[in-house]
């Protein structure tokens, strides 16, 4: 019986080593593989790969913006190119000759105005396009929805 325990305690002492050998032959190949291929590793200068963008199903992002612009009171259009349009329609109208002087006011109400017009008008045309049977807006729906409401 002591010579079989003995004989045991042998073969694991060689078993345990041998694994050890084994695991530091296996360091040693990864860390002559990593010297022989850092020349092909990153190096300053080398584009820095990143993570891949988050792509949303389709609606999703949409949806998301929907509910972004009804929760917002902010103006749709920007301020300073919208500014600069009315003063040129204006120039057009009353001429080159004639300068006016805008108010920041009124050039504000103008858009106030001229935005929920829009908006209204978008409305309208997603109703025609709903009735149609369809979900995208096209140009015979706004003219429709024009010619509905009787203006313009």
């Amino acid at each position: 019986m002591a010579r079989a325990s003995s004989t045991k305690l042998k073969e694991s002492k060689a078993a345990r080593s041998s694994k050890s050998t084994r695991k530091e032959a296996i360091v040693k190949q990864e860390d002559s593989f990593d010297s022989e291929n850092a020349i092909d590793r990153n190096q300053p200068g080398d584009p820095v790969a990143f993570a891949r963008k988050r792509r949303y199903r389709p609606g999703t992002v949409a949806l998301k913006e929907i509910r972004k612009y009804q929760r917002s009171t902010d103006f749709l259009i920007r301020k300073l190119p919208f500014a600069r349009l009315i003063r040129e329609i204006a120039s057009q109208f009353v001429g080159e000759e004639y300068t006016l002087k805008w108010q920041s006011v009124a050039i504000l109400a103008l858009q106030e105005a001229s935005e929920a017009f829009l908006v209204n008008l978008f409305e309208d045309t997603n109703l025609c396009a709903l009735h149609a049977k369809r979900v995208t807006i096209m140009q015979k729906d706004i003219q429709l929805a024009r010619r509905i409401r009787g203006q313009y």
